[in-house]
């Protein structure tokens, strides 16, 4: 596993050129930081010659999961196996403890469902175990696992719920100390260099340790470990904007690190697909994992609440651990299931509805929420994500552009690359009318203001009455799109019977175990896309220009998200997943972390 990166920008895409595209494409992705396993299992590469990209990308995802689900293990031998032709290095003791729990909660094992874990976990392999003790004890919202029993000095309630998750799996648990993030947003961005260089460690180090050599059993820790070292000091600091924080962690010869940066100032950003050709075929997300890497797409950071002005920002660039529910692709957290998705909150799923039949729900689009994304001020809030969905989402706003009456604040019109009937019949926002349903129930000022109404966006948007999420259920169609960080509806509304349409720069526990295209649907960060990926499904009848409707396509996706949701993002499966999560942690934690592994299936 590499975290070198280097920016890749492959030429307009045709047919001719297609496999070098994606050749390319697989090249520039097993150089980033995202998962190993991202570009083939998350890469939806078209196959076909159908008149409709989406169609293309379909196929080709269609394709790839195929691919993956044969890889799927059914016993101990066999998983044990591709863990050690993956991994390079022996499973870790109590691996075939975690083998027998997950089969025993029906799960499906695949070993690439799991990269995220060696992808956050990688780098520590280059600092040492007593610095892993230390500065994990020494933290102020910490889970502390003793003797198969878990407790916590917190009562927090983000880290409430995350100890009652690893409550339930306390007693396969060797003694560790877990540092929690309780904010919102991601803390540690450590330099690129500097991971590199623990990464090229890591990679020294990876081997299969000869069997007879092998430790079996993981050692046992005081209340508060190596008291004796040195705990560095991570200097938590509050740096605006975000930007530069975050491209800390992109590799120097990326655009990102390249890159004037941007000031708003009350100004419309700049809004184009320039940069968005690594990760798009014809204007679609064909790579959904780079489409949330911001190292190739310096514009994002006028796009994106995140990387304008978070609503709290207390970051290090000191590599050290720290478990959280989401993060960017530079963050250097260990990822666990966000505790809202381990609660199951009324609001973040619906409190178990998953909606009407297909043929029965509303054949529109539904978005209801809080503009939140940061900070928004009057100088600021045309970058916010959100501001920007629900702009384009009206219809009003767009016959006005249409028509040269209004010029838009804060977003732009869709480029002719998508060939929109709708638009070329000057129908654009007409037809949006017809589908588009989106609003805000609060506009969040800076300073607050009564009756939430502000007075630099309460003339751009009205407020609109909130929606319960089991009522959203009853449209086919629902846009997810970030928050302060990521949207904890996510897995909602993958298990509801609609269609998530998913844009995001935020990586979570889960990403590796979705395919774009067959259990959700990808959008781009500028969401420029956004009127194609509709027309595509609900068709367009206009006065000279007919669009076939693919609602099939769309009931098919979103009943296969529903099924797969409904078999690795149960509950079941975050405990899986954590459990794994933490025996890897708990190795590298080890002194004796170089011969620690499972080997008790080479000994029968």
């Amino acid at each position: 596993m590499s975290l070198a990166r280097s920016p890749c920008r492959p030429p307009g895409l045709t047919r001719a050129v297609l496999f070098a595209v994606v050749l390319v494409g697989l090249l520039c992705y097993y150089r980033s930081s995202g998962p190993p396993n991202a570009v083939f299992f998350q890469q939806a590469r078209p196959l076909t010659t159908s008149s409709h990209p989406i169609d293309e990308l379909i196929a080709g995802a269609e394709s790839s999961f195929r691919e993956v689900l044969k890889k799927e293990s059914h016993d101990l031998e066999t998983a044990a196996a591709q863990y050690r032709e993956r991994r390079g290095r022996h499973p870790p003791p109590g691996f075939d403890v975690w083998f027998k729990f997950a089969q025993e909660k029906n799960a499906v094992m695949v070993e690439d469902f799991f990269d995220q874990i060696y992808h956050d976990l990688g780098p520590f392999w280059g600092l040492p175990p007593g610095v892993i003790r230390r500065e994990a004890d020494n933290f102020d919202m910490t889970i502390k696992v003793r003797n198969q029993t878990a407790t916590a000095g917190s009562d927090w309630f983000w880290t409430k719920i995350w100890l009652n998750m690893t409550s339930t799996i306390e007693h396969m648990l060797p003694d560790m100390d877990l540092p929690l993030n309780a904010m919102d947003e991601p803390r540690i961005v450590a330099p690129w260099e500097e991971v590199n260089r623990l990464m090229d460690i890591e990679r020294a180090a990876r081997k299969i340790t000869p069997t007879e050599e092998v430790v079996t059993h993981f050692q046992t820790l005081p209340e508060h470990p190596d008291v004796d070292v040195q705990s560095r000091n991570r200097n938590f600091t509050q740096t605006r904007p975000f930007w530069q924080v975050a491209i800390r962690g992109c590799p120097p010869d990326s655009l990102a690190r390249k890159a004037a940066q941007l000031e708003l100032h009350g100004q419309t950003p700049a809004i184009s697909l320039t940069h968005t050709t690594p990760h798009t075929y014809k204007g679609y997300i064909s790579n959904f994992t780079l489409s949330g890497d911001f190292c190739h797409q310096p514009d994002l950071q006028a796009l994106h609440g995140m990387m304008i002005s978070p609503l709290s920002v207390s970051e290090s660039q000191v590599f050290s651990p720290m478990f959280g529910g989401s993060k960017l692709p530079t963050n250097n957290e260990i990822l666990l299931p966000a505790p809202m998705y381990w609660n199951e909150e009324e609001r973040f799923t619906g409190g178990g509805a998953t909606g009407s039949p297909w043929t029965e729900k509303l054949n529109k689009v539904i978005w209801r929420g809080v503009a939140t994304g940061g900070t928004n001020t009057a100088d600021n809030w045309r970058g916010f994500q959100r501001h920007r969905f629900v702009a384009m989402a009206n219809g009003t706003k767009v016959s006005n552009a249409e028509s040269w009456t209004e010029v838009p604040e804060n977003w732009a019109m869709p480029t002719t690359q998508y060939n929109l009937a709708a638009q070329e019949e000057g129908q654009l926002g007409e037809w949006t009318k017809e589908w588009a349903d989106a609003g805000f129930v609060d506009l969040m000022c800076k300073p607050i203001e009564a009756n939430a109404t502000c007075s630099y966006t309460g003339s751009h948007f009205e407020i609109q009455k909130g929606l319960p999420m089991a009522k959203q259920f009853d449209f086919k169609y629902l846009p997810d799109i970030d928050g302060n960080s990521f949207s904890g509806r996510y897995r909602g509304f993958l298990m509801s019977t609609s269609l998530p349409i998913k844009a995001t720069i935020f990586r979570e526990w889960h990403d590796s175990r979705l395919m774009p295209w067959i259990h959700f649907v990808p959008m781009d960060n500028r969401f420029m896309d956004f009127y194609g990926i509709m027309e595509y499904f609900l068709g367009y009848t206009g006065k000279d220009k007919n669009v076939p409707a693919h609602d099939e396509q769309a009931q098919k996706i979103a009943s296969a998200g529903q099924e797969w949701a409904n078999k690795v993002l149960r509950k079941d499966d975050m405990q899986i997943y954590v459990l794994r999560l933490l025996l890897e942690y708990a190795r590298l934690s080890d002194d004796q972390r170089e011969k620690l592994g499972f080997v008790d299936d080479l000994l029968r």
